[in-house]
């Protein structure tokens, strides 16, 4: 039985429950006042301005705390103290037609560009949170990783200093289509249909561009000065990464993820620590976007096929299973770069083509490309190195032939 005190159902997808307007969104505009704070919290019904929840797929987890009564339905965040621990922005950027469509650029800034109307009761939040922390990497105990206690950006413990923002993201869906050029209508049914009808106003509210989707956001780590990020004239190393939990966090060795995840932060800390800056961008895109179970089915069908695992049929297996190769899509990818005030990146530690011809393809300089280093590939993973540098995946060595694939190969399942 309900507890609610309102047992009516208000469906924000009828014509009749309308925005008002008072709080509407113009992406792209000059400053916050501008734009528009993003409204999608179900304590302000009248006055959403975006499709979805704050908090992406957590929104879910906040709908059980409530159900269960262990959260109040009308409670709004006290944002004191909560401030950007540094300054990010603004960057010309950040109003540049079509340049930033994937995430709130002001996202960070709403507890003071909206301090007076969150005071009036508005339940604005923010989608962008940048504090301070540190990290301790096992690995940099060895020396051969070249990372030295400098006592301000690596301290004499070990650990190492890092500005920290979490990014969730903010779809601004005219923007989005054009990305991948298919009509905004398209993109509108497809989202629609492909999440089960979750978001009705997909495709009856056409006043709505804004969406917040239900998937994972983006952490950005900096060492050194944030400010020298946006500095043409100081150096910049990057890595960006891509979500892998088996590897990044329980250290498998099927893949390169964490090794070269390692190997972009220190790195990075050796930029720093020149005076430079460094800057992980790690996107939760687990599995390649395509999930953590269909990663281990496809795990599955790579070990037990006839020959075992093979570098010949590394992308095959994939599309098998899942019915594409990846669904990352690195189009989105540059945006978080471009919040951050990037021009150019010195170092970019990545072998990936897409996401250099991504970033590049929006006007990003890139300088060298930085392989991850023979002795850190792990022995089980150079069935997929040599699939991704056949496929196109940056090698300052010789790129495998088809025939030379078929001579690298892994365990079978069996011998795990």
């Amino acid at each position: 039985m309900s507890t609610n005190k309102e047992s009516h159902i208000r469906l924000t997808s009828h014509p009749g429950h309308r925005a008002p307007g008072r709080f509407p969104i113009k992406w792209g505009a000059a400053n916050a006042r501008e734009r528009g704070p993003v409204l999608a919290t179900v304590s302000s019904p009248n006055e959403r301005n975006a499709i979805g929840a704050h908090g992406g797929s957590y929104a879910l987890y906040r709908a059980l705390a409530v159900s269960s009564g262990a959260l109040s339905p009308i409670a709004r965040p006290d944002l004191t103290n909560t401030a950007p621990v540094v300054d990010i922005g603004p960057f010309p950027q950040w109003n540049e037609p079509g340049r930033i469509v994937s995430l709130d650029p002001w996202g960070h800034r709403v507890a003071q560009d909206f301090a007076q109307e969150i005071a009036e009761g508005a339940d604005i939040r923010p989608t962008i949170a940048i504090t301070k922390a540190r990290l301790t990497i096992p690995e940099f105990i060895d020396k051969q990783w070249g990372v030295k206690a400098d006592g301000e950006i690596v301290r004499e413990s070990g650990d190492i200093a890092v500005t920290k923002a979490a990014v969730d993201p903010v779809w601004y869906l005219p923007g989005i289509a054009e990305r991948f050029n298919v009509s905004e209508d398209k993109l509108r049914r497809t989202l629609f249909e492909q999440t089960g009808g979750i978001y009705p106003e997909l495709v009856t509210r056409p006043d709505l561009t804004t969406f917040l989707p239900p998937i994972g956001g983006i952490t950005l780590y900096i060492f050194g000065d944030p400010a020298a990020i946006a500095d043409p004239k100081r150096r910049l190393t990057c890595r960006v990464h891509d979500e892998c939990n088996g590897s990044d966090v329980f250290g498998s060795d099927i893949c390169t993820c964490r090794p070269y995840l390692i190997h972009g932060i220190a790195e990075c800390v050796k930029e720093a620590q020149a005076g430079g800056a460094g800057l992980i961008v790690y996107n939760r895109k687990e599995g390649r976007a395509l999930g953590e179970v269909t990663k281990f089915l496809v795990y599955n069908a790579r070990k037990r096929q006839e020959g075992g695992d093979q570098a010949a049929t590394y992308f095959e297996r994939t599309e098998c299973v899942a019915g594409v190769q990846d669904a990352r899509f690195q189009q989105l990818m540059p945006d978080v770069l471009h919040w951050l005030g990037i021009t150019r990146i010195d170092r970019f530690v990545s072998m990936s083509n897409m996401k250099y011809d991504s970033v590049v393809a929006t006007g990003i300089d890139i300088g060298e490309r930085v392989p991850i280093p023979d002795g850190l590939v792990p022995p089980d993973a150079q069935v997929e190195l040599e699939a991704k540098k056949a496929a196109g995946y940056y090698t300052p060595d010789h790129v495998p032939s088809q025939a030379e694939l078929k001579t690298v190969v892994g365990r079978n399942l069996e011998e795990f």
